[in-house]
């Protein structure tokens, strides 16, 4: 569904990221990691073209982006930032059928069925509670989803996803990405996340691709990406990599350097498997 070739990334003469390529099918769930400055962002912008690739091409269904106009572009490819600004005295509905925009013609008002479709946005990301709230009332989450209805509103192919669960506390972390895992699965979405938490990209993203140093570390399975290896490579940080107790899913577990814990002393640790009875 989602192809690039190659393509190269910067701003100005500043090159971030170098012959980055990657795939993405209907349904699959791709997780960008890396470190801060490792090009999650930029490499999320490139994809919907929003920064012009220096080298390389993009594709979404086989056709190049480069010759696809910006208007019909937003109505293949959504983009849920890290913080999105949304006018706080507008309703949540309102909200919501902004994602209709592509889809109107010059002068054109919203039909009924374009006010259907956001309504079922808002059914499918469970908001409608907040249809008739204004924005400045709702909590950074509800925000968040309504984000992600508007989205889902514009009817795309793909999904793009710059850190969604920044700032957010845990349990609306786990809202977000068991929603995006649900479009994906349900109705056959492509998506693109970058995410700051390794735990939750290996919880939820189908393959990974590791950032560092300009290019692809390393790019696979939760399992294959998400090593203690490639933890103290590309983030130099000394961590436990185990089997998750409820899926075998990769967690990592952090190791506290010497003198930052009265009680523990490098190279004391015994590696442990947690049961489903702990």
């Amino acid at each position: 569904m989602l192809q690039t070739q190659n393509i190269t990334l910067g701003y100005g003469k500043h090159t971030v990221l170098s012959d980055i390529s990657l795939s993405v099918a209907r349904g699959e769930m791709l997780g960008i990691v890396g470190p801060n400055g490792s090009g999650k962002s930029t490499l999320i912008k490139g994809i919907c073209y929003l920064l012009t690739p220096k080298n390389g091409r993009v594709f979404i269904d086989g056709r190049d982006i480069a010759h696809i106009s910006r208007g019909e572009l937003a109505s293949l490819v959504a983009v849920v930032p890290q913080t999105a600004t949304l006018p706080e005295a507008f309703t949540g509905f309102e909200i919501v059928l902004m994602g209709r925009t592509p889809h109107l013609g010059l002068l054109r008002y919203e039909s009924r069925s374009d006010f259907d479709i956001a309504w079922q946005a808002m059914e499918i990301t469970k908001t409608q509670p907040f249809a008739e709230r204004r924005v400045g009332e709702l909590s950074g989450g509800e925000r968040q989803r309504l984000t992600i209805a508007r989205a889902l509103t514009q009817q795309p192919k793909l999904i793009l996803l710059d850190e969604p669960t920044a700032h957010l506390d845990i349990n609306y972390q786990v809202e977000t990405l068991d929603l995006v895992k649900d479009l994906c699965l349900e109705h056959d979405l492509a998506a693109v996340a970058a995410l700051h938490d390794l735990n939750l990209a290996a919880q939820y993203c189908d393959r990974l691709i590791m950032l560092n140093g300009g290019g692809i570390h390393a790019e696979g399975s939760p399992t294959q990406v998400i090593t203690a290896q490639h933890i103290k490579a590309v983030y130099g940080a000394e961590v436990c990599v185990y089997p998750h107790p409820f899926n075998g899913l990769p967690a990592t577990l952090i190791i506290p350097g010497d003198g930052r814990s009265p009680s523990f002393k490098k190279g004391d640790y015994q590696p442990f498997l947690l049961s489903s009875n702990s």
